[in-house]
């Protein structure tokens, strides 16, 4: 991957101010800038986005009036979308979609039902061509907002064989084996109760995972066991300064390829938390908290070549973009005004 100047991207918005939808933007690698910031599709409430490996389409969630669900759209050579279709269902959208390598199989997380959700797709074409089943989750947390389950995401396994579901509203982190596209509950992983896990990233050896809580704002390591899809808790590690004493929601977390560094939003304190992979245990030690120059960073991504890093700021409507630091993980701040409305999920094409 590394000769290209230029990479594009897009942001997943809400649209209950300006944002006329998903916006799409180039990073000059060169310059170390974002440029070209454009609306490039028209959706209500676009808010988390997922792109197919071979950048052939892009998928969003969608609300439409009083109904929810989930729009495709196709990618042109020079990054431009085209809608496709949307398959969409009474009540409130999802928060968060996520696509298989083969493109023919789509995920959602509904937070609002407490529901774990699959699509099937026309590998060819892109289309969403029917809902396949709806895993919907029961039972409450001691926060206040655990009144019921609250679903908030669904991915893939490395391997492909399971879906894994995380649960905010329940403290639970869920795997699903897969028949004809149809969710079958496997194994259950309970975690400390009102931490509200929100958001999983898996590490490269495929072995362990890393799990980002909204309302205790840690990182809890999981050792995960492909032959039976079930996880096993080994760390937790805050998130926030010892002082910090004001709210804060955990949001996003992402990790370096090559699994030495481990990145995660706090929304309040505003800042991204960094902390070192241990190569032989895999536990986190903390490296430094770096400002995301806005309010209520909501998501961030590192780009293709990883030497760049991106956080969208939801209640300020600016995007920040520092380098990176390959070696120590450390950030730099390169620009703080770029102004995207209500930016909530930021995405790369794959290169």
């Amino acid at each position: 991957m590394a000769a290209n100047e230029k990479f594009t991207g897009y942001f997943g918005t809400y649209t209950k101010g300006d944002s006329e939808g998903i916006y799409s933007f180039s990073l000059d690698v060169t310059n170390g800038k974002i440029n070209d910031v454009k609306a490039a599709a028209a959706l209500e409430n676009p808010t988390y986005l997922t792109i197919s490996e071979d950048n052939r389409f892009l998928y969003a969630v969608a609300k439409e009036g009083a109904s929810g669900g989930v729009a495709g759209f196709g990618i042109s050579d020079t990054g431009q979308l085209s809608f496709i279709n949307t398959l969409l269902s009474p009540g409130a959208s999802p928060c968060h979609v996520s696509v298989n390598r083969e493109n023919n199989l789509l995920l959602s997380a509904n937070y609002h039902k407490g529901s774990a959700d699959s699509y099937l797709l026309n590998s060819e074409d892109g289309s969403i061509e029917a809902a396949l089943s709806s895993a919907v989750h029961e039972g409450s947390g001691p926060d206040e907002r655990q009144e019921k389950a609250h679903t908030h995401y669904t991915g893939f396994t490395p391997d492909g064989n399971f879906v894994v579901v995380v649960e905010l509203g329940i403290d639970q982190v869920l795997t699903y084996s897969l028949d004809n596209g149809q969710l079958i509950e496997n194994h259950v992983l309970k975690v400390e109760p009102g931490s509200g896990p929100r958001h999983l990233v898996f590490h490269p050896n495929n072995q362990i995972a890393f799990v980002m809580t909204e309302f205790s704002s840690k990182v809890l390591v999981l050792k995960y066991n492909s032959g039976d899809g079930s996880f096993e808790q080994i760390q937790a590690i805050s998130t926030l300064p010892a002082e910090f004493t004001e709210n804060n929601q955990g949001s996003a977390i992402h990790l370096s390829s090559d699994g030495k560094f481990v990145y995660a939003a706090n929304r309040g304190h505003d800042s991204i938390a960094i902390f070192s992979v241990d190569p032989e245990s895999f536990e986190l030690t903390f490296v430094e908290h770096t400002s995301t120059e806005g309010n209520w960073p909501r998501d961030f991504v590192l780009d293709p070549s990883e030497k760049f890093l991106i956080a969208t700021n939801q209640n300020s409507s600016n995007v920040a973009l520092y380098s990176r630091d390959e070696e120590t993980g450390r950030l730099t701040l390169l620009q703080s005004d770029v102004k995207v409305p209500d930016p909530v999920c930021v995405k790369f094409l794959n290169y």
